[in-house]
């Protein structure tokens, strides 16, 4: 896995859809432009919800996934709006 310099860390582990996208979103809202949220998830679904949700949103970009485990992590930077 790779490591990023997080600032901070969202466990939405047993959140079924779309919770894990609901609460990077709220999350990610709150983190200065440029700053890496981690986000850790149970739901296999989480994979392609945060992709289609960083593609379709301006100002954030989804930068790596990991499925290699029983918990998702993904990791999302907050670009300038």
């Amino acid at each position: 896995m790779t490591t990023h310099k997080t600032a901070e860390v969202l466990d939405t582990t047993g959140q079924n859809c779309p919770m894990p996208v609901v609460k990077t979103k709220q999350t990610i809202d709150q983190l200065e432009e440029g700053a890496i949220l981690e986000v850790l998830a149970t739901d296999p679904g989480s994979m392609s919800d945060l992709a289609g949700w960083a593609a379709a949103t301006s100002d954030v970009e989804l930068i790596e996934q990991d499925e290699r485990s029983e918990i998702f992590t993904h990791y999302v930077r907050k670009t300038d709006s």
